[in-house]
């Protein structure tokens, strides 16, 4: 599956490097996908920053 961060609707909480900080970083205040992590390794942790986000700006595309 294949993870996106939406920066136009993402708020810079951080909550999404707390949860899965080996896939997610924030970058110039808001939170990114860390370049080569776009496909989900950590799959548990990134779907608790999913749900977890308060800006619904995480999105997992090609789910099984």
């Amino acid at each position: 599956m294949r993870i996106s961060v939406d920066p136009e609707q993402c708020y810079g909480s951080g909550d999404c490097v707390h949860r899965a900080p080996s896939v997610f970083t924030k970058v110039d205040g808001l939170g990114a996908v860390i370049p080569g992590r776009e496909y989900a390794v950590d799959v548990d942790r990134v779907r608790e920053a999913v749900e977890g986000c308060p800006s619904a700006a995480i999105t997992l595309s090609g789910e099984d």
